[in-house]
């Protein structure tokens, strides 16, 4: 895991994952490329390990659902932390926050608000209606 998280730092991307000797250097912002792995190749997902600047519910979700086996994040929620370990998905983690803030610092993720206090088994149809809106927006500026 050391090798992933001195590549994240190295390479200032979002994440790295590593399958077998396969090891993928991500740099969308968000839940974009973890959401664009479990959709488009959720196979190199299952088993694999991440290191993650910043998980949140989405994001844990997510990692959950591709089965992602163990988690390295900078900064973690509690909610997230939380949903690995129900899980059963091995954490480290530099620092654990109440929850992740949005991007310009000013309040919360909008994500992990749509998340809320839902159980995972509720996520996986919140998060692709955030990732799809997210896109669109984008698209339209």
């Amino acid at each position: 895991m050391q090798t992933l998280i001195d590549l994240l730092h190295a390479e200032a991307c979002s994440c790295v994952i590593r399958n077998g000797t396969d090891v993928r250097i991500f740099k969308q912002r968000g839940v974009a490329d973890l959401y664009d792995l479990y959709t488009g190749d959720p196979t190199f997902m299952a088993g694999a390990e991440i290191a993650d600047k910043v998980v949140g519910k989405g994001a844990a979700a997510l990692m959950r659902l591709g089965g992602i086996r163990a988690v390295y994040a900078d900064v973690i929620s509690e909610p997230a932390a939380a949903l690995l370990a129900e899980g059963g998905i091995g954490l480290t983690f530099g620092q654990k926050v109440p929850h992740i803030v949005n991007r310009r610092g000013d309040g919360f993720c909008p994500l992990e608000t749509a998340c809320g206090e839902l159980p995972f088994e509720a996520l996986w149809p919140v998060i692709q209606n955030f990732v799809k809106t997210q896109r669109a927006a984008e698209a339209g500026h």
